[in-house]
């Protein structure tokens, strides 16, 4: 008996525009709060990997704390600890200059 009551009158004109209405505010909702914000940070961190530099300080995606100290088209060589060299993917980047502030 509830569900007769919430689905409404089926002969009222304008339901289903109003469910479409709700619908695409639903999806607006989404995109402002998420999509945009999400792919606005990935074009940043991909704009920082790019500018990957020599004496760059980077976070990888396993964790490492690192100093890049040669760069080549799709991958670096990052100085982890005193004389203890690895080379990672340029795609492993999470972070660039963790400590530094950022240039307003």
């Amino acid at each position: 008996m509830n569900l007769l009551l919430l689905m409404g009158d089926p002969n009222q004109a304008g339901g289903s525009m109003q469910s479409l209405v709700f619908m695409g505010a639903i999806f607006l909702v989404f995109y402002l709060f998420i999509i945009r914000p999400q792919t606005k940070k990935q074009k940043e961190l991909q704009t920082k990997i790019s500018g990957v530099k020599k004496g760059d300080k980077v976070v990888t995606t396993g964790g490492m704390l690192a100093i890049v100290t040669q760069v080549d088209e799709d991958s670096f060589l990052a100085e982890i600890d005193s004389n203890v060299k690895a080379r990672f993917l340029k795609s492993a980047i999470v972070e660039v200059n963790p400590n530094k502030e950022p240039k307003k």
